[in-house]
């Protein structure tokens, strides 16, 4: 009996030292999914397919990576003369500068006065792959351009669509920071209103962004984002809750040191200074939505600009659909408060200094 029992434990301890080996080995496979089964990486849709005006965007990280991104604009860039454009309003462009060379060129410059949001995606799939989530992603951002009346800044991820690289979390925070670079070097956005907008992974890239740069970001959007992988780790592979965990783990946690992305969000929450929106769906079947109560509670103690607003039937990926007219209202009111469109007279002020 005694052989059999010593059978049994030696078995089953192979079997969790090959799990966790295995873990070890390919996680960032497990965390990271740039191309999801069946298709390829490439981009079979572009925004064109839903008729919005962008432009591709070519980075280089601070290490070298070569990365990939959309802008989608709320208007075509427009240059001419001004009697030509009469569709334009204050509020739709926040300054007409003209720049005159000579008596016969005269370049219309415009401003557009509306926010931008930086959208970070998920952990699945590149920014158009036709699949159910990440066409809802193009959608989506359709509907965001509508309704909140703001540009779009879509990045692919090293390793993602058609960036370059391989992801990792030190990677990626390189590929938000040049993003966001990018953005503030623009000419033709109010650099004032650059909103962070992150969904599950997104959420977490978006919060270190945020954390990092008080000075460039004006706001941050979470939705649907977990606590930090370590966490994630055991409501996935619930085996493993024993051994890899966040801060309120009660398990040993002595597999910690092991994940290389553990994406320590509910950390860096409680560092953010901006205003922070907090939308979670609770019918969520991927991230637990009681991670984005923890991410609120964390954040809410020192920051008094948290608004944390749920979705009842709320999905992971379609809070945003399930969420109809209220989704956009809560979005447009936090904007409205948080990050205001500014006076024609700040704007001149802004373009003259």
């Amino acid at each position: 009996m005694v052989s059999y029992v010593g059978v049994l434990l030696y078995g089953v301890g192979g079997i969790v030292v090959a799990g966790v080996a295995l873990l070890v080995a390919f996680q960032e496979k497990l965390v990271y999914v740039p191309v999801l089964p069946g298709l390829t990486k490439s981009y079979p849709i572009t925004p064109d397919r839903l008729r919005l005006t962008y432009e591709d965007v070519w980075l280089t990280s601070s290490d070298g990576i070569r990365l990939h991104a959309w802008f989608i604009k709320l208007l075509p860039h427009c240059k001419g003369h001004l009697n030509h454009f009469p569709f334009m309003t204050p509020k739709t462009f926040g300054v007409v500068h003209l720049l005159s060379f000579d008596k016969n060129i005269t370049v219309l410059v415009l401003l557009i006065a509306g926010p931008t949001i930086l959208f970070f995606q998920e952990n699945a799939g590149s920014l158009d792959n036709y699949s159910a989530d990440i066409a809802h992603r193009l959608e989506m951002v359709r509907i965001m351009l509508q309704r909140l009346q703001c540009n779009v800044f879509m990045l692919s991820y090293r390793g993602y669509g058609a960036s370059d690289g391989f992801p990792s979390q030190e990677g990626i925070i390189r590929d938000a920071q040049a993003a966001l670079d990018h953005l503030t070097q623009r000419t033709d956005i109010d650099t004032s209103r650059i909103i962070v907008f992150g969904r599950s992974l997104g959420g977490a890239v978006g919060s270190v962004l945020t954390k990092n740069n008080p000075d460039k970001v004006a706001a941050l959007i979470l939705e649907n984002t977990f606590t930090s992988i370590l966490d994630m780790a055991g409501v996935l592979l619930p085996f493993l809750k024993w051994f890899i965990g966040g801060s309120g783990s009660k398990g040993p946690r002595v597999l910690n040191c092991l994940v290389r992305s553990p994406w320590n969000t509910i950390d860096i929450a409680g560092q953010i200074r901006q205003p922070i929106l907090f939308l979670s769906g609770l019918q969520d079947e991927m991230v637990p939505p009681m991670h984005m109560q923890l991410l609120y509670a964390k954040a809410a103690t020192r920051n008094k600009r948290c608004i944390f607003v749920d979705f009842p039937n709320g999905m992971h990926m379609d809070t945003w659909l399930a969420g109809g007219d209220r989704y956009w209202r809560t979005i447009q009111h936090f904007l409205d408060e948080n990050v205001p469109e500014k006076k024609e007279n700040d704007l001149h002020r802004n373009v003259n200094d």
